[in-house]
């Protein structure tokens, strides 16, 4: 019994961290400010929310909250240099997130 209880309680874990990051990308903008970032980082290019801003037709408030939403699900980290906060794609947790849909999907 106790053995399955926690292999119930470890995929309670995996649902809840596919939803937290699923409701990360579920807004196409996050989306597109994932993506942006990540390949960003790829080109060894560092991005801050003024380069975000700039890039992106939306006010910095807004990029602001989308951010703090990719931030909490783990998709970003940040590293503040001096006064600017830098964003740099987890590409650990999107991997985890990854593997896990495989797990659970259906087909």
């Amino acid at each position: 019994m106790r053995i399955r209880k926690e292999q119930e309680l470890f995929e309670e874990k995996d649902i809840e961290f596919i939803a937290q990051v699923s409701d990360a990308l579920a807004h196409p903008v996050r989306l597109q400010l994932f993506r942006h970032i990540m390949t960003c980082n790829r080109a060894m290019e560092t991005v801050c929310n003024k380069d975000l801003v700039a890039h992106f037709d939306y006010a910095q408030a807004t990029i602001s909250q989308h951010m703090k939403k990719l931030v909490q699900s783990g998709l970003i980290e940040i590293q503040k240099k001096d006064k600017f906060s830098y964003y740099y794609a987890n590409l650990g947790i999107l991997m985890q997130y990854i593997n896990a849909t495989k797990k659970y999907s259906v087909i």
